[in-house]
């Protein structure tokens, strides 16, 4: 089985790609043949930059992900901890009725 090469863009090409995707004389599918880029991937990256503009979030931040912002990083952060604390909470009611058990 043969593994599919992923071509990696920086963010300018990224950046350049889209700002001639989105000429009033050019097509996306124009603008993917000429670049000879696919079709999918250039649509994807019209589409983040119309929602990063949309929500004031940065865009092709070099990682293929749009950046998360502050309240993003802090809430997934949060929701890490919740997740550890709730494992705790089970750890601890399992140990409690253990020892529940071994009591006389």
């Amino acid at each position: 089985m043969t593994r599919r090469k992923t071509n990696t863009y920086t963010p300018e090409f990224k950046q350049e790609a889209v700002q001639l995707a989105t000429r009033e004389d050019m097509t996306i599918k124009q603008a993917a043949k000429d670049l000879g880029i696919p079709y999918s991937a250039l649509h994807g990256w019209v589409q983040q930059t119309k929602t990063a503009k949309l929500t004031g979030r940065p865009v092709f931040t070099g990682k293929g992900k749009p950046a998360l912002s502050e309240q993003e990083k802090r809430i997934k952060e949060l929701e890490k901890e919740v997740e550890i604390l709730r494992q705790e909470r089970e750890i601890l009611k399992l140990a409690a009725k253990f020892f529940a058990k071994e009591m006389p």
